[in-house]
């Protein structure tokens, strides 16, 4: 893709007759502004994100609290799955070719 100017994609588009949009280059640049303050804003959260302590109490809590979770959807997959085969009538955990 080529790097075009605004000028030359509004030219190609519109050809050389057609006025300028109003306030084409204010938009433009409030445009670039808000873009830019975003990015700056994503930054400094990151940043701040990289530079927070966290307590190894904090830690171990949160590895503790997910690995409960998991075990809780491993029982509930279980569970589905024991409904299902109780629904068809046959066990599911029966290899197909026996």
């Amino acid at each position: 893709m080529r790097n075009d100017s605004i000028e030359t994609l509004l030219l190609r588009h519109y050809g050389s007759a057609a006025p300028a949009p109003v306030d084409l280059q204010a938009r433009v640049l409030a445009s670039v502004q808000q873009q830019a303050a975003e990015i700056s804003a994503s930054a400094r959260t990151a940043s701040a994100w990289r530079e927070r302590r966290v307590s190894r109490r904090r830690v171990l809590r949160l590895v503790a609290f997910s690995s409960a979770g998991l075990g809780i959807l491993s029982i509930g997959f279980e569970g589905l799955r024991q409904v299902e085969a109780s629904l068809i009538g046959h066990d599911t955990n029966k290899p197909a070719y026996s």
